[in-house]
């Protein structure tokens, strides 16, 4: 899995929000607001990263067991699928 080409994070006061650009805005309406561990997961996934390697830099990053980084993991990748911003 891959961010797909055309959305850029960035910090906005304090929140972090993922915006498209160029070519993606005609596909594309409004913002997707992350927290922190969005963000983290969010840069994580600008180069290819299965879900596994998501679970251990989550669980590295933060004070957070496997299983609840596993769950967290899944519901932040099938928002990104819906959302239509990951190449799988």
């Amino acid at each position: 899995m891959k961010i797909k080409d055309g959305f850029l994070l960035r910090e906005v006061a304090g929140s972090y929000v993922v915006v498209a650009v160029g070519a993606r805005t005609k596909s594309f309406n409004g913002v997707i607001k992350l927290n922190e561990t969005g963000a983290f997961l969010w840069k994580q996934m600008l180069n290819a990263s299965d879900k596994e390697a998501l679970v251990s830099a989550l669980t590295q990053e933060y004070d957070v067991d496997a299983k609840t980084a596993e769950a967290d993991v899944e519901a932040f990748v099938n928002t990104l699928l819906e959302a239509d911003v990951l190449e799988t």
